[in-house]
């Protein structure tokens, strides 16, 4: 094959052009401490490199922001738990006091403004908040724990209770008849208004036992009687109210339905509960259950082999409408349908029951139904969850109701009520005291006297009532107290776990960028060699292709 001067012209060319692309890709490399520039370079290194920046990319999500955002959260549950705490200790520690049998008037009175400062304390941390988002109020991130203000909006509540909520107190009778017929109570009795309380003598005081069932607000609606639900041991459902009781949807013939009245009527009905009655008090927000009445809901217990059914759950529906400002949301806790955009529910109670009251019924009444899954046995709460790691969630946020139980507010109430009784008959007691030194008259001071042996054992009965209600307070708090710490316990163990993921998750995101590194980058002093070595191989290209360039077939002719 001859070879002509235009063959080694090409090829010389040639040569020089693969030269200076070779110094152009070390160049690359130098300049951009990557192997590649394009996936063309290296198609191998282009698709490793791909799967490492994403796992780069999602290990940086799940470390630098996920985790911390929930840690965040945490940190922020954990505080408001602590002061909770704090506060339902310092409750513990005035009942522990109260329960000493020796108080005075004056410690009992220091007592019970301890407790109404504190129980204005209960819920404040219950509407902290994370990034504008309130942390105990479940998937409503954007509605607070408590109204802001006082509201007037109407709820209907269904409130689920087992046998263990039931309880049987004490109360003290100080109301009585008089010869005229007139029923007056001696706890209001004050001086100018003693011959009102004539007739008063020591026998009419009496105390008595009484079963109740509380419901988690006071100060219900008036005029709409509630209704009770349950199941009894034959499995047929039973429910009570104003109309009356039925099982299974059938009457049952004779049965007293639920009749409300008020704390403060005279006789009062605490004395005055049928073995098979329900009373209704709408203004402390109690269901008084007869004798019989209580026994059957006292047995009744939940069957472990049916998941489906709870036959030991007990449900009341009731009405609400007026709200303090620091009262808690229902739609926080319980199923409730509330009234629309004018407050008012557009539904009657007994067409908006836990069977029937669908999503679809309550908007045709322009009605909110929240929760409705809560009527299910064992149903999951509101429960957020962050990603934190490949298949790998954490919950960040703690339920209302494992922390703030209405309950406990319900239970200072209870107390407080107690105290200011016994401090009304120490009233009582001083006031005819006082008339007694001061009267003159015989048949007078038989009067005042008689009244003064009613007043004094009323304040004995009431003294032991106040002493039991602070023992047994005692160990209500302390199963507050108890719940409080499981959450603050659950809260930790989340913190803990999330410091273990974020340890791994760190040690990852530090091996997968070495990965990468070593996929993609350039080493710099081995680039800047080879960079060299280029530029001379294309200067020698050149000087070999110049020479020999020089010199062609004329200069031998």
């Amino acid at each position: 094959m001859r070879i002509t001067n235009k063959i080694i012209q090409n090829n010389s060319l040639s040569n020089i052009n693969l030269a200076k692309v070779a110094e152009d890709a070390k160049a690359s490399q130098v300049s951009s401490g990557k192997k590649i520039v394009r996936p063309s370079d290296d198609p191998i290194v282009a698709i490793r490199s791909l799967r490492l920046r994403s796992s780069v990319v999602e290990l940086t999500q799940y470390y630098s922001r996920n985790a911390k955002d929930a840690d965040a959260w945490l940190k922020t549950t954990d505080d408001a738990l602590q002061q909770v705490t704090d506060v339902i200790t310092d409750m513990i520690k005035q009942y522990d006091k109260g329960a000493n049998e020796y108080l005075t008037s004056s410690d009992r009175n220091i007592i019970l403004e301890q407790l109404k400062a504190l129980q204005g304390e209960v819920y404040a941390t219950g509407d902290a908040d994370y990034a504008g988002r309130y942390i105990f109020t479940g998937y409503r991130t954007e509605s607070s724990l408590m109204f802001k203000e006082d509201t007037q909006k109407a709820y209907q509540i269904t409130e689920q209770f087992t046998a263990s909520d039931l309880k049987t107190n004490m109360f003290v009778n100080t109301s009585y008849k008089d010869a005229k017929g007139d029923w007056h109570d001696l706890v209001n009795l004050q001086e100018g208004t003693q011959t009102d309380y004539a007739d008063v003598e020591e026998k009419l005081i009496d105390k008595s036992e009484y079963h109740r069932l509380r419901l988690s607000y006071k100060e219900c609606k008036e005029g709409v009687i509630p209704s009770l639900e349950y199941l009894d041991k034959d499995g047929k459902t039973v429910r009570i109210d104003g109309n009356g009781k039925t099982e299974n949807g059938a009457a049952v013939a004779g049965a007293a339905g639920i009749k409300e009245l008020k704390s403060t009527d005279v006789p009062s009905p605490y004395m005055n509960v049928g073995d098979d009655d329900v009373i209704y008090l709408s203004d402390t927000g109690e269901l008084l259950l007869g004798k019989n009445v209580y026994e059957e809901l006292s047995g009744l217990t939940d069957d472990p082999l049916t998941n489906d059914v709870n036959e030991g759950e007990i449900r009341v529906t009731y009405q609400k409408s007026d709200f303090k400002e620091g009262d808690l949301k229902p739609e926080h806790y319980f199923y409730c349908v509330a009234g629309g955009d004018d407050g008012k529910l557009g539904i009657t109670p007994d067409n908006v029951t836990p069977a029937d009251g669908s999503q679809e019924a309550a908007e045709a009444a322009d009605n909110i139904i929240y929760n409705p899954n809560y009527l299910k046995n064992d149903a999951d709460r509101q429960v957020i969850e962050y990603d934190v790691g490949y298949n790998q969630r954490i919950q960040v946020n703690t339920i209302a109701e494992e922390a703030f139980d209405p309950s406990v507010t319900r239970e200072v109430d209870d107390m407080i009520q107690a105290l200011e009784k016994i401090q009304k008959i120490e009233n009582v007691t001083a006031t005819l005291k006082g008339m007694l030194d001061k009267e003159s008259d015989p048949a007078k001071q038989k009067v005042i006297q008689d009244q003064l042996d009613a007043a004094n054992k009323a304040f004995t009965y009431e003294k032991e009532v106040v002493q039991k209600k602070f023992s047994s307070g005692l160990t209500v708090m302390q199963g507050f107290l108890d719940e409080v710490n499981l959450a603050v316990t659950g809260c930790g163990a989340r913190g803990s776990r999330l410091e273990l993921v974020s340890n791994r998750l760190s040690s990852q995101k530090t091996t997968f960028e070495t990965l990468k590194s070593e996929n993609e980058d350039v080493d710099l002093s081995e680039a800047v060699v080879q960079l060299t070595s280029a530029e001379n191989t294309y200067e020698a290209a050149l000087k070999a292709t110049g020479k020999i360039m020089q010199v062609n077939l004329m200069d031998f002719i």
